[in-house]
C-alpha cells in the first residue's frame, strides 16, 4: 500500500481554499479547512457544503472543519493560506502563536500586502523568519473548475527546490498537475498584475471594442508584468509560463473572472460599490491597482494600462478619459528596452 499522505491545513475557506480542499482529498489528503467566519464555518460543517462559495461541491470525508485555529494547525506539516491578499499578515500574526519549527508555509494567494507595498514571500519571511520553508501554489486555475475536478495545471514556486519538488509530488493527482518553479518573484508578480488587467480587458469588452482590443490589452499588459518584474529581479521566462502569460490568457478572457466582470461592469457605467455588490467576492485587482501605482513610482516603471485602471479606480478619471489616454500616447518600438 503506499504511504498515508500528511495532513495539510487549510486557513480560508473561500472558494479557492475550499476548492483545493476537494482537490486534495480526492487525492487521499487528508485537509483541516478552517475560517474566521465562524458561523460560515458552523453551517459548512452541517452541511458539508460551501453554500456561498462552492453550492454544487460536497465536501469528501477527508476535509475536517476546524473552527479553533490552533486545533487546524494541529500534526499539519504543512499551512496552506488561502486569504485575500490584505488579509494575509493578519492571518500570519494569528497563526503566528501555533507555529512549529518543522512546519512549511504555502500560499495559494495573488496580490501584495497594502501595508507595506511588499511581496507576500517578504512579509512571511518578516513575521515567520526567513528560515520557514516557503512555497506559492499559483497559475490559471479558477475555484470552480478545480473543485469539479477539470484538468488543471498550476506551479508552485520556492527558493528551495526540494521542498517545491515535494509539494509537486504529493498534492499533484490525475487532475491536477504541479510544475516546480524557484522564480518566486516572478511567480507573485504574475499573480498580482495579472487581476489589473483583467480589469482593463472587462472595461473593454464592455464598451465593445471586440477581440483586437481584447488581445492587444493582454499583450502590452504582458509586457508591463515583464517591465516590473524585471525591475524587481524576477526572471523573463517565468512571464511566458503558467504563472504569467497562462493566468493572464485565463483571468482576461473568462467571466469566472472576478476582475474581468468587475471591469465589465465599470465599462457599463455601473458604480465600484454596485459593482463590488453584483460580483459578491474579494476583487484583488481593486487594491493591487494601487499598490501597483506605488510599485510603478518607486521602480521607475512604465505601465500605462496599470496606471490608467488606478486612476478610474481612484475616481481621478472617467473611463472614456482612460481610454483616449492610452490610445494616444506618442508611437514608439513595440520593443523598447528589451520588450
Amino acid at each position: 500500500m503506499p504511504d498515508e499522505k500528511q495532513h495539510v491545513a487549510i486557513l480560508g475557506a473561500g472558494s479557492w481554499g475550499t476548492a483545493l480542499a476537494i482537490a486534495f482529498a480526492h487525492n487521499d489528503i487528508p485537509v483541516n479547512l478552517w475560517g474566521r467566519d465562524l458561523a460560515a464555518l458552523e453551517d459548512i460543517s452541517v452541511k458539508r457544503i460551501n453554500e456561498r462559495y462552492l453550492p454544487q461541491h460536497t465536501l469528501p470525508d477527508l476535509v475536517r472543519i476546524v473552527p479553533n485555529l490552533q486545533q487546524a494547525m494541529e500534526n499539519t506539516p504543512n499551512v496552506l493560506l488561502v486569504v485575500p491578499s490584505h488579509g494575509f499578515r493578519s492571518t500570519l500574526k494569528m497563526l503566528k502563536p501555533f507555529w512549529h519549527e518543522e512546519q512549511r508555509l504555502l500560499w495559494a494567494t495573488k496580490g501584495i500586502d497594502p501595508d507595506s507595498h511588499q511581496l507576500l514571500h517578504q512579509v512571511a519571511d518578516e513575521i515567520l523568519g526567513s528560515t520557514v520553508k516557503k512555497a506559492i501554489i499559483s497559475g490559471p486555475s479558477f475555484a470552480k473548475e478545480v473543485a469539479k475536478g477539470l484538468p488543471t495545471a498550476v506551479a508552485v514556486a520556492s527558493s528551495h527546490d526540494d521542498f517545491a519538488q515535494e509539494i509537486a509530488r504529493e498534492f499533484s493527482s490525475e487532475v491536477l498537475r504541479m510544475y516546480t518553479n524557484q522564480d518566486i518573484i516572478g511567480v507573485q508578480i504574475g499573480g498580482a498584475v495579472k487581476n489589473v488587467l483583467a480589469i482593463a480587458t472587462g472595461v473593454s469588452d464592455a464598451l465593445g471594442y471586440g477581440a483586437n482590443a481584447r488581445s492587444a490589452l493582454i499583450t502590452r499588459g504582458l509586457a508591463e508584468m515583464i517591465r516590473l518584474g524585471h525591475a524587481m529581479g524576477a526572471q523573463a521566462e517565468t512571464f511566458v509560463g503558467l504563472t504569467g502569460l497562462g493566468d493572464l490568457v485565463l483571468t482576461c478572457t473568462d467571466d469566472l473572472s472576478r476582475n474581468r466582470r468587475f471591469g465589465f461592469a465599470l465599462g457599463k457605467m455601473k458604480t465600484m460599490d454596485d459593482a463590488q455588490q453584483e460580483i459578491g467576492q474579494v476583487v484583488e485587482g481593486i487594491k493591487t491597482a494601487e499598490q501597483l501605482y506605488t510599485l510603478m513610482q518607486q521602480y521607475q516603471v512604465e505601465m500605462p494600462i496599470c496606471e490608467q485602471i488606478y486612476y478610474i479606480l481612484a475616481g481621478e478619471l472617467t473611463v472614456e478619459q482612460a481610454v483616449a489616454n492610452l490610445l494616444h500616447r506618442s508611437l514608439k518600438s513595440e520593443y523598447t528596452r528589451g520588450i
